[in-house]
């Protein structure tokens, strides 16, 4: 009795097939010996050397192991890269300069010094950078990927400036670029990291950083070698100001579209406020490619804006309960102790009592521009502050609530915002999570907070 042939495809990470194995029994012989055939790919679906070399800068399974935006923003990081490292080299010779090389009367001494001098105020302002601004830069990434070049931009202007200036001077510029380098290679590097993890798919993001880090290597080294061609021909401080602003012209400019071609799925401030205003006007849930067409990459901390972008209030998140006690309190002592009615805390934390966090008036909202507070009790989660960033909207935008200048108004004005917020939260986000929206990645706080507890003392 003949056996069914057997058929087995093998394809590559790439979903490529990369060889195909049929089990028959043609050949085989009557001691129940069966043929294997190996039948590699078709002529026209075998891969190019080009493919093949691509493979080499690509991540494993691409395009499938990225997300779709992948593609296009290391299009325009390469083109990036590559006229940035031009730019580098025509800032590098201008420093050269500065420092006195072909200069007769200059000290090696005094070049290692200011060197010193550089390194030592750039790890400085790296540290204080980290420390003010470490949280906000996975929430923001793209701002900071973006504000990270224009930092290194604003660097190669000085180092091109230093040469006509006198050296005490000269020593300050060069100084100051190299603040701005360094606090480029915290945003860039921390805003990279947030990005490499967001195009991961299958969560090779170790993978898909050391693929990039090829890829940087490969686009630099061409860089050089333009450049080296570049400073060949360029020798005159007008060809030098001429090219210098085209190639940052077109750093920054692809770095822009770099930026904008990335669609993060995760709900920072800006994009909380336009899935907002997008779900009051429409009623349904948006894409993430909608919203991304829409947003801007700089955006004011803490502003809370209308469907129309007009600033309508800010708002602070995770903020220290002291800023409330100030709110409502009617005098506070040296001691910071604050003499409130009896009543008034009591009633607050009955309204936020199954809440995880508590929002209430800052002592200097004003009728026209309100301020709101979020303070986060102990356990909150990112869903608790979009629904808290929501009714803040919903109380900016309540206009009986704009004139309430009394405690009891106040609370009732937030009660009903505070009700609206979690029925509009429960009413769409299983629609949320179905557009693919990341609910539960929390990216609305952008500063160090604290969190609370209540207990009877």
């Amino acid at each position: 009795m003949e056996s069914t042939p057997i058929q087995i495809t093998e394809y590559d990470n790439a979903d490529n097939v990369s060889n195909v194995y049929v089990q028959s029994s043609a050949g085989g012989d009557a001691k129940g010996m069966s043929r294997v055939d190996v039948i590699p790919p078709k002529k026209g679906d075998e891969r190019s050397y080009l493919q093949q070399g691509m493979d080499v800068f690509l991540p494993a399974g691409f395009p499938h192991s990225v997300t779709e935006d992948y593609t296009e923003y290391q299009i325009y990081d390469s083109l990036q890269a590559f006229s940035s490292s031009i730019a580098a080299m025509l800032s590098s010779r201008a420093v050269l300069s500065s420092i006195g090389v072909g200069d007769t009367k200059a000290s090696p001494t005094a070049a290692l010094l200011l060197s010193v001098l550089q390194e030592s105020v750039g790890r400085l302002a790296t540290i204080l950078f980290a420390h003010r601004f470490g949280t906000s830069l996975e929430p923001e990434c793209k701002m900071y990927r973006l504000m990270a070049d224009v930092l290194n931009d604003s660097a190669f202007i000085l180092d091109v400036l230093s040469p006509i200036f006198p050296k005490p001077i000269r020593i300050v510029i060069l100084s100051f670029s190299s603040i701005l380098r360094s606090l480029c290679g915290v945003a860039a590097g921390s805003s990279k990291a947030s990005l490499s993890a967001h195009f991961a798919r299958w969560g090779n993001l170790g993978e898909l950083n050391a693929k990039d880090s090829s890829q940087e290597t490969v686009i630099s080294l061409m860089g050089m070698l333009a450049g080296s061609l570049v400073i060949s021909w360029i020798t005159t401080p007008l060809a030098t100001w001429t090219a210098l602003i085209g190639l940052l012209s077109i750093h920054l400019e692809t770095n822009r579209r770099a930026v904008r071609a990335v669609k993060m799925r995760t709900l920072n401030r800006q994009r909380a406020t336009l899935v907002f205003h997008h779900l009051q006007r429409q009623q349904t849930v948006p894409s993430i490619k909608e919203i991304s067409s829409v947003e801007h990459i700089f955006e004011w901390d803490g502003v809370l804006r209308t469907s129309t972008r007009d600033i309508m209030g800010y708002c602070d998140i995770g903020t220290p309960f002291l800023r409330l006690l100030e709110a409502v309190s009617e005098s506070q002592t040296s001691t910071k102790a604050s003499h409130i009615q009896q009543q008034t805390l009591s009633q607050i934390l009955s309204l936020y009592n199954s809440s995880r966090y508590i929002l209430w008036h800052d002592r200097r909202s004003t009728k026209d521009v309100p301020r709101f507070n979020i303070i986060l009790k102990k356990g909150a989660e990112p869903k608790d502050l979009l629904i808290a960033w929501w009714q803040a909207l919903f109380h900016a935008q309540d206009d009986s609530a704009a004139g309430q200048d009394g405690f009891e108004e106040k609370l009732a004005a937030l009660e009903r915002s505070l009700s609206r917020a979690k029925e509009f939260f429960e009413r769409y986000e299983k629609s949320l999570r179905e557009k693919g929206w990341d609910v539960d990645n929390g990216a609305l706080e952008t500063a160090s907070s604290t969190r609370v507890v209540f207990g009877e003392s």
